[in-house]
């Protein structure tokens, strides 16, 4: 399109007009500029429906032009429900309306509206089910009729990421309350991020109009904006949705395809307010605008919005809007002021000046349709009579074009999750917010201040209490009051005939609202559920005040008592996949990394670390974890365990503790000795277990596997958190490095680089703990037999675990000692019966099904999870983890096969692997109750089909444990 077609600059903030693009939408071709809205390019072509409403299928057009409402929603290639007014234009893209039977223009589907009478508020809910079995026949029209827009179910996962951020103050809003805010904070040494959600930083600078002449906005505007860009300690986002508040100021702010994980010392919410509709009959023709939606067209896109313009309001801002109409060659044939008086006189002499009729004391009784509902082409004027009430006569203005503004509703979702309270103010018809929790701070008006000297003060204000707490400034706040009350107390006329909107989204009428409260619903949470108000994509922007208002004058009660719906994150929609992002754990490797690296490992991931899976290239994988297991057999091997997760437990009350957290007894454990350790959840499940070492009687060092140590680091914090016992807990993984070396020549190859620790069997027998320097390396040795033969866990500081390798590396020489991997391990374990939790358990196994009765001890009072424990294993058993063994020729079942019971599942394999050591196909499965004795037959299914493999008794190798206790 050509730049004529636009108003001229310095109209069309956002737009490049040296850049055209062109795109379609339903199927015809449009053309606009970079920096266009899908919205205010098609606006600009006088394209104005881009939807149908969601119940009764009314043609439906911008409301805000700011995505805070659903009239908008497209559909967009294979995405559905983009906001038009949000989503910028792109060369080529292919557009359609949503919600429509045949075509957008002829919505076969409008008749719905003629039987509004037979769907009234709740229908859904007394009629489908009553009398019965009638939903049968309604589920297919229902399921038919609902839902928006259409999947692309060949969809493709697209890239998205997470990034973490920190900083002093955080402000959330670039209006002039937040630029100030952001000014005053940076200032006095502050670390400032400044949160914008849309892409030009100025709020309501940026298309609102302040005073009489209309230059106030634009110099204030640019003044702030060139200080806070050449500030060094302001960093800013715009396109940047903060999506909720949790505690401790931890904000998840949307840019793009990136969610940015915030935590801030201190937060300033400057959101603003939101503009709100006034409510009579046919409010929602396109056409029909907010004042600051029209502004923003006009002074963001450079859009003429109309011909001829009618403005309703009930306050100061639709008069200024008039004049903005004015100045862009938009006829203004009326103001329409619902009060009685005005309080500005310059401001409505000004208009009046201008040749603008103002009729007071009146309101829009209906706006009439041209056919088909399709455009706004005139309005029914009636003076006010009483609240809510109108004249029987009448005054028709053409127009093609109604701005409307009935005051204004804080931003206050983002506070509310934070715990503030909103209270009504009756003399000010216009909630304000209270009880801030620490650390969060409000301004502008969002705060309920409306004049521009009161909101840059208020900002100011904000940042001063926002230093107090960062201990950077002692200054002392300034007096602010405004006496402007920009809310018209009740700008709701309700029409006979209906269709006078409260919510947009769902199509909800103020009868709806009223009808709600006299089917007995008087609780506005109630109200919403049973009518769906405010559960639409604007989340009850503009229908939270008008709803509580006529449930408070249905029920007898005030807008404080009745209050509003409870706010809850997210703030706007986000994607599964800006949740799900990328993988977003750092990747770890041990001391020794390099050297697994220079030895030929293979490496895998374990949880985020790296470790060695064998030595050698992947082609001959089988060979290597066989020729690895049998070396440790018969020499000696060394592995790096340093992934194994580590917890420090230190206190008088460490002991209690750990006899609290872990299922076996450990009050009485001795020092200088080791216990299996089992930890189960509140519901009796096994969710891992390891290693505890009693150093003193006051320390324990315990291990927990590589991908659970987080968890059990997290759920020990937590009971003691309500225990309060006197008990330090630590989180010591990454403080040590680790190997286990084993076999039968372990000992030989330790003697040599140890002289303070006795090694003999007597004087460090199995399961034995130990401390003393290998190769002069402070280092702490536990005799464990994970493996099955003899060996030896060597943990030393982080920082000498290259130096532990490779002193053990050169001493184990003479013995042939050979490095082995995680894979290795893995076997070498399965060959004793050993399981690992997270492969051979899920997350309905108990210490029963695990025959890990031993473990567990009955006598103690109490321990997590042993209520549960007890029920579970009280009531009749279905399954069990047994092992099984096949002839070495058969085929190897992999880890997940299913195991069954006839024609039914009754299990899955959990670990297989061929044991040269038993010279057959080993593994541990889950199995039917019936089939978990020595002796009986399990039926696994591979590759299609059923193999018969026999339950043997545990474990397959050394089951008198000699070869560990050596």
């Amino acid at each position: 399109m050509s730049s004529e077609k636009r108003l001229n600059a310095p109209m069309g903030l956002l737009i490049d007009r040296a850049k055209p693009l062109s795109f379609s939408f339903e199927g015809k071709q449009y053309s606009g500029f970079q920096g266009d809205s899908i919205a205010s390019a098609l606006l600009s072509n006088q394209q104005w429906l881009m939807s149908r409403s969601f119940k009764y299928h009314r043609p439906r057009a911008p409301l805000t032009m700011a995505g805070q409402d659903a009239n908008t929603l497209v559909q967009l290639g294979g995405e559905p429900n983009v906001l038009a007014d949000r989503e910028m234009v792109r060369e080529g893209i292919s557009v359609e309306g949503q919600n429509y039977n045949g075509t957008l223009e002829g919505d076969k589907d409008a008749l719905l509206g003629h039987f509004g009478r037979f769907m009234p508020v709740g229908f859904y809910y007394r009629s489908f089910f009553k009398p019965m079995g009638v939903w049968d026949k309604w589920e297919s029209f229902i399921r038919d009729k609902a839902g928006l827009g259409k999947l692309d179910l060949e969809f493709k996962p697209e890239y998205y990421d997470k990034k973490y951020l920190f900083t002093d103050l955080v402000v959330i809003g670039s209006g002039p309350a937040g630029l100030n805010a952001a000014l005053k904070a940076a200032d006095a040494g502050a670390r400032v991020l400044l949160v914008e959600e849309m892409p030009l930083l100025g709020g309501a600078l940026t298309y609102n109009r302040f005073d009489i002449e209309g230059q106030q906005a634009d110099t204030l505007r640019q003044q702030l904006i060139e200080s806070v860009t050449a500030h060094s300690n302001i960093e800013v986002m715009t396109d940047t949705v903060c999506n909720a508040w949790f505690t401790d100021n931890y904000l998840p702010l949307i840019k793009g395809k990136r969610l940015y994980k915030l935590r801030a010392k201190e937060c300033i919410v400057a959101s603003g307010a939101y503009e709100q509709h006034v409510v009579f009959r046919n409010n929602d023709l396109p056409g029909i605008m907010l004042c600051s939606a029209v502004t923003r067209l006009m002074k963001l896109y450079a859009v003429k919005p109309g011909s001829k313009a009618v403005v309703l309001t009930g306050n100061d801002d639709g008069y200024l809007t008039a004049l903005e109409l004015l100045k862009n060659g938009v006829e203004v044939a009326a103001i329409v002021d619902m009060r009685k008086e005005h309080p500005w006189p310059e401001l409505l002499g000004a208009v009046r000046q201008k040749g603008i009729q103002v009729i007071q004391n009146s309101t829009v009784y209906e706006a009439l349709p041209t056919k088909g509902n399709k455009h706004i082409r005139g309005v029914d004027i009636r003076a006010i009579v009483s609240e809510g009430q109108v004249s029987e006569f009448s005054t028709l203005l053409d127009c093609d074009l109604l701005c409307m503004s009935a005051g204004y509703m804080p931003a206050y979702q983002l506070l509310c999750q934070a715990g503030a309270q909103l209270t009504y103010n009756d003399d000010a018809a216009e909630f304000t917010l209270s009880g801030l929790p620490q650390g969060v701070h409000i301004a502008g008006s969002v705060n309920g201040l409306h004049s521009l000297d009161a909101v840059l003060t208020d900002g100011s204000n904000a940042a001063i209490r926002a230093l107090h707490n960062l201990g950077l400034s002692d200054e002392a706040e300034q007096p602010v009051s405004c006496e402007i009350r920009p809310n018209f107390d009740w700008p709701i006329f309700s029409h006979p005939k209906g269709k006078d909107f409260v919510d947009y989204d769902e199509d909800l009428q103020a009868k709806d609202i009223v009808n709600a409260t006299r089917l007995g619903y008087r609780d506005v949470q109630l109200v919403k559920r049973f009518s769906t108000v405010g559960m639409g994509p604007s989340q009850g922007r503009h229908s939270a005040l008008p709803t509580a208002r006529l449930v408070a004058k249905s029920t007898d009660r005030t807008v404080t008592q009745t209050g509003v719906t409870t706010a809850r994150p997210p703030f706007a929609p986000e994607k599964l996949a800006h949740i799900a992002g990328r993988i977003f754990d750092p990747r770890r490797h041990t001391a020794m990394h390099d050297r697994h690296l220079e030895l030929g490992a293979k490496m895998i991931p374990a949880g985020n670390w790296r470790r060695p899976a064998y030595y050698g290239d992947a082609a001959q994988r089988d060979r290597w974890v066989r020729e690895e297991a049998e070396h440790v057999r018969s020499k000696v091997g060394l592995i790096d365990v340093s992934t194994l997760g580590g917890i420090e437990l230190r206190g008088p009350d460490a002991a209690e503790f750990m006899n609290r957290i872990y299922t076996f007894a450990f009050l009485k454990q001795p020092v200088g000795k080791t216990r299996y350790a089992v930890l189960t959840n509140e519901h009796g499940v096994v969710i891992d277990d390891g290693v505890a070492c009693r150093i003193s009687e006051d320390h324990f060092y315990v291990t927990a596997t590589t991908s659970g140590v987080e968890r059990v680091y997290r759920d020990m914090t937590k009971w003691n958190a309500q225990w309060r016992l006197d008990v330090d807990i630590l989180h010591v993984t990454s403080a040590f490095a680790a190997v286990n070396l084993a076999g039968p020549d372990s000992r030989k190859v330790l003697e040599t680089l140890i002289e303070d620790v006795d090694l003999s069997p007597e004087g460090f027998p199995y399961l034995a703990y130990r401390e003393g320097r290998v190769a002069g390396i402070p280092a702490r040795l536990l005799r464990v037999g994970f493996v099955g033969e003899l060996g030896y866990e060597i943990h030393v500081p982080s920082r000498y675990g290259e130096a532990l390798w490779d002193a053990l590396m050169d001493a184990g020489k003479a013995f042939d000692i050979r490095p082995f991997g995680v894979e290795t391990q893995r076997l070498l374990r399965l060959e004793k019966g050993h399981l690992i939790v997270s492969q051979d358990t899920d997350g309905m196994s108990h210490p029963g099904e695990l025959d890990l009765t031993w473990a567990v001890n009955r006598k103690k009072p109490f321990f997590v999870g042993c209520r549960s424990v007890d029920i579970v294993m009280a009531q009749p058993q279905t399954r069990k983890l047994v092992g099984f063994k096949l002839p070495a020729g058969s085929t190897k079942p992999e880890e997940g096969h299913l195991v069954l019971k006839g024609d039914l599942i009754a299990g899955n394999v959990t670990s297989c692997e061929y044991s040269s050591a038993s010279q057959a196909i080993i593994g541990l499965a889950f199995a039917d109750i019936a089939d978990s004795e020595p002796g009986s037959k399990i039926s696994i299914r591979v590759e299609g089909e059923a193999i018969l493999a026999d339950v043997v008794k545990l474990p397959f190798y050394d089951p008198e444990n000699l070869r560990q206790e050596m």
